[in-house]
């Protein structure tokens, strides 16, 4: 989602890199990504459009920075942030779309809707994403392993936002780069429960 600067002032295929990659960030972490898009704008770093002024309201940037902290932790104990994550379908898809909608608000509505669209389904592939490799994960004994990768997924959601607002086309790549990882991890983790599955069907018809 390209919330971060507005229309004119960039050419038309970085305004797309840049949905994508906050996009995505926003499907990893929205509280950290909005929180982020808010700082960067007082820092001076990038001109948010009308549309996206609230997101450097203090209020607004205390209050993502509140549930970031909450989500810190939450998303660092094993189960639990398995419904974590699940609840958040419904919040960081929806937000994502919904920035995307605001940051296109001068484009031709037909534009708009694709943006919108757009920005939601590429958040929702790196929830999906982040969702599947957790519900792999978290069987694990050991607790390092799903903390490693919750702090990975913050970082990550904080560089990206970051990193598109300097490098659009870099963030973009990188996030192509991710998202062929995910759908590869996917299948595999797919694959592997269904075996998994089967071999339990077998166990118990014998």
């Amino acid at each position: 989602m390209s919330p971060a600067l507005t229309i004119p002032s960039i050419p038309a295929s970085e305004f797309v890199a840049l949905l994508i990659a906050t996009s995505f960030a926003a499907g990893l972490n929205v509280y950290a990504t909005v929180a982020t898009l808010g700082l960067l704008a007082h820092a001076g770093v990038l001109p948010l459009p009308p549309a996206l002024q609230l997101l450097s309201n203090w209020y607004v940037i205390a209050a993502s920075a509140v549930m970031f902290v909450i989500e810190f932790f939450a998303d660092k104990i094993p189960a639990f942030d398995l419904l974590w994550n699940a609840l958040h379908t419904f919040i960081r898809v929806p937000i994502a779309a919904l920035l995307a909608y605001a940051a296109t608000a001068t484009l031709a509505p037909w534009e708009q809707l694709t943006a919108t669209v757009a920005g939601g389904a590429i958040a929702l592939a790196a929830h999906g994403g982040k969702t599947a490799v957790r519900a792999a994960v978290t069987p694990s004994p050991e607790p390092l392993s799903n903390t490693a990768l919750s702090l990975g997924e913050d970082g990550l959601a904080i560089f990206l936002t970051w990193f598109a607002t300097q490098h659009p086309y870099g963030a973009i790549t990188v996030v192509g780069l991710l998202l062929v990882v995910i759908v590869s991890l996917t299948r595999w983790i797919v694959r592997s429960l269904r075996a998994l599955f089967r071999g339990a069907e077998h166990e118990l018809a014998g």
